[in-house]
């Protein structure tokens, strides 16, 4: 498997003498299989550069296009990759499902009469529109698995499978706890992570030859943007260490950090994996870089499942927000409304208990310091009482002893406060559509 580095960046282009070595193109990746199954991750200004070179062959172009999401650097290269205005080339372009548009349309957006002269329609190549949510499907030989990360808006990560090759790729992605490591474990185990959702994220990336993930911040810079939907380059090395990674490219590189600030960060990225997993390989992406992968010379099965989650409308959904603090229910049920959710309120744990029969909620937002009832006591009472719903656990709490007490009571996900509305719309359709895709899974 050939994977080749078109753009690297976050954010916004940052071309200049500063970012020479890594590049200043924003997010794209190409990855080419033994059978030639070519996959296109992201469409950043880098594709135009992808462009230009798949021009060369003079033959027709076919590719899968897989957007993790659809913010503007993402796709913003686009209406400027050259095979699109010509005949014969087909693309199949994939991105998450949950966008309030169509996948054409949000595409065709940025290419209206406005912004650019050339509208979506009228490009000669061939597209056809996919919209995923998470489970797996073939392309050729290949195998592709999607799952759900964090970010604000709906995002995907990939796992391409072919040949005995795995590569994952994770862009854009924010941790789900604020604490990685349950306190005195051993960091060697899937089982010492604290949330789930990291837990989730750590097997997604298990024996995979090449992850590529998303860098964005140092550690000292993620806590003045938290909630952004970005991930520390420390972050990325202990899931990847622990996953049995054998090489970790850290990508979406800050517009802020030139050449000489990721050289730094490519130095300690590599003393902590010394620490971690000698064996694994790390370095920063940069425009350029090319890496060939062989399959292992082992019949070990490393390959992954991920079950299939349900695409949600969520017009259809209603969401039943539990806290004391009503302004915390008003700011929470404002935000789902504008996603288009149907929300109800309950001001505590015994509130929500004695509404649930009128309301029949399809997913419940639960606080847990609360008088009468308390968040873990609501839960409790709910998993024993047969309530199928999953959980949304939205507290000030983010202790240790908290997170723990929230999964082990039932919490499908754990969110702490403050949070953004983006971030807790996108945590809701996540738990909703993984919610329904497991019972649909079970009941078929």
């Amino acid at each position: 498997m050939l994977v080749r580095f078109w753009g690297t960046r976050g954010s916004i282009a940052t071309p200049g003498s500063s970012t020479l070595r890594y590049g200043g193109n924003t997010s794209c990746v190409e990855v080419i299989t033994a059978a030639e199954e070519r996959f296109i991750l992201d469409c950043g200004t880098g594709l135009r550069l992808l462009g230009l070179d798949l021009m060369k062959s003079g033959k027709p172009i076919r590719a899968t296009v897989l957007l993790g999401h659809t913010h503007w650097d993402h796709i913003q290269g686009f209406p400027f990759f050259i095979p699109a205005f010509q005949a014969g080339n087909e693309f199949t372009i994939c991105a998450p499902q949950g966008i309030d548009r169509s996948l054409a349309n949000v595409l065709s957006g940025q290419m209206e009469f406005t912004y650019f002269p050339v509208e979506l329609e009228q490009l000669p190549a061939r597209f056809q529109f996919r919209e995923l949510g998470e489970g797996s499907f073939s392309v050729g030989s290949a195998k592709v698995l999607t799952q759900f990360i964090h970010h604000p808006a709906p995002a995907l990560a990939y796992r391409i499978e072919a040949e005995g090759v795995i590569v994952v790729y994770m862009c854009d992605h924010e941790p789900y706890g604020e604490k990685l490591w349950r306190e005195g474990s051993p960091r060697r185990e899937t089982a010492s992570i604290l949330h789930e959702g990291d837990r989730r994220h750590a097997s997604f990336m298990q024996h995979a030859d090449l992850v590529i993930h998303d860098s964005q911040y140092t550690p000292d810079e993620y806590h003045s943007r938290k909630n952004w939907g970005h991930s520390t380059y420390e972050y990325a090395v202990e899931l990847a260490a622990l996953s049995d990674v054998h090489r970790l490219v850290l990508t979406h590189h800050d517009p802020i950090h030139n050449d000489d600030f990721l050289d730094n960060v490519q130095r300690e990225a590599r003393a902590l994996a010394r620490n971690r997993n000698f064996m694994m390989q790390v370095m920063c992406a940069y425009e350029g870089m090319e890496i060939r992968i062989a399959g292992p010379k082992s019949d070990r099965i490393r390959t992954a499942e991920v079950s299939p989650s349900a695409s949600i409308s969520p017009s259809r959904v209603r969401v039943l927000i539990v806290d004391d603090d009503p302004n915390l229910r008003l700011i929470a049920a404002a935000a789902l409304k504008r996603e288009g959710y149907d929300t109800a309120e309950a001001c505590d744990g015994q509130d929500a208990l004695e509404k649930l029969g009128g309301i029949h909620p399809n997913v419940i937002v639960l606080d847990l310091n609360m008088p009468r009832l308390s968040g873990i006591e609501t839960l409790q009472r709910l998993r024993i009482d047969g309530v199928r719903v999953p959980v949304l656990v939205l507290t000030a709490q983010g202790d240790e002893e908290s997170i723990a007490s929230a999964f082990q009571s039932g919490a499908t996900d754990y969110l702490v406060k403050p949070f953004s509305p983006p971030q807790l719309c996108s945590r809701v359709r996540a738990c909703m559509a993984r919610w329904m895709g497991a019972a649909a899974v079970a009941g078929g």
